[in-house]
């Protein structure tokens, strides 16, 4: 017994994930979380230091997502480090690594195969000397590495200078068929542009996930109103990751949590605090994305012949 599903000697031959996926396509409640946390070190000591602890901070809630019977999990934005596009400093690009074959996507891919659980991981990465991504590898449930999302929309104002760090991305609005559910990534700024948000929902996205790095001030009224309006838009769920804490020597306010699953309808449907490390989880019925899109014909209805002054550059 598997699921509470019966297997015959034919199943006996097919992959863990395959299977998976035929579950997946029969029960369509899928179990996600995410978890937030503040920066575990002191931005002062060594990149390395840095590095395994803020992956220290990590595995407990991993092995509690786990033990909860998580199935997709995803982490905050640059998960591994502090967000650090309030200095210009270069030493931050020794915290880039590559993707899939950098030791944090490798040990990502290890918890994934042990739980069963597919992992979105948002790291900084390092495509080549030079060429810097903030970017998530996304890694099924059997460990294997499905592919990335490179951060498209970069941003360069006061406090977020992230063009200093980051190539904008050039991989397109990918979505993943995990074991699960067909998943794809929006990271932070990106939630301020809808035109991507759509892409991913015609592209057969079911989750989209934004991991983010956020604080009190300008945008914050925006964190609730965003991406409920993207899911909404496009029929599907977003969940939506804000780190927590202030961050020095920097201190350009303070990142305020509030992680949460909204569905289709652009409903709450699980929220975590302002304060504090937490995993927060929520059942998504993924049936619902039907019966959302059965009412609200968005797709059916789109008149794209007319949307042709969109794509093109202007002043």
């Amino acid at each position: 017994m598997r699921g509470g599903l019966e297997y015959s000697a034919m199943d006996k031959g097919k992959s863990n994930v395959c299977i998976q996926r035929e579950e997946r396509d029969m029960a369509r409640t899928v179990k996600c979380g995410l978890i937030q946390c503040a920066n575990a070190l002191d931005t002062g000591e060594s990149i390395q230091e840095i590095r395994d602890a803020n992956l220290q901070r990590h595995i407990p809630f991993i092995e509690e997502a786990a033990s909860k019977g998580v199935q997709i999990l995803c982490f905050q934005e640059l998960f591994t480090g502090p967000y650090f596009c309030p200095s210009q400093d270069p030493r931050w690009y020794e915290l880039a690594e590559p993707i899939p074959d950098g030791p944090t996507i490798q040990l990502m891919s290890e918890y994934a195969a042990r739980h069963s659980m597919v992992i979105v991981a948002p790291i900084y990465e390092k495509a080549m000397r030079g060429v810097y991504y903030n970017s998530a590898a996304v890694l099924d449930a059997d460990g294997r590495y499905l592919g990335r999302y490179r951060k498209k929309h970069i941003p360069q104002v006061a406090g977020f200078w992230e063009k200093f760090f980051f190539k904008p991305g050039n991989e397109g609005y990918p979505v993943f068929d995990t074991a699960y559910a067909r998943v794809g990534v929006y990271i932070c700024y990106d939630r301020h542009f809808p035109e991507g948000a759509r892409a991913l929902g015609l592209n057969g996205a079911e989750i989209v996930f934004n991991p983010s790095a956020t604080v009190a001030g300008l945008s914050r009224y925006l964190w609730k109103l965003e991406q409920p309006a993207h899911a909404v838009a496009n029929g599907y769920f977003m969940g939506n990751i804000n780190r927590v804490g202030t961050e020095m020597p920097w201190n350009i306010g303070k990142f305020y949590g509030t992680s949460y699953f909204c569905d289709p309808r652009g409903q709450t449907i699980a929220e975590a605090g302002e304060d504090g490390d937490e995993l927060v989880m929520a059942d998504l019925d993924l049936d619902l994305i039907d019966e959302v899109r059965n009412t609200w014909q968005f797709y059916r209805d789109r008149r794209p012949e007319t949307y042709e002054n969109l794509v093109k550059l202007l002043p």
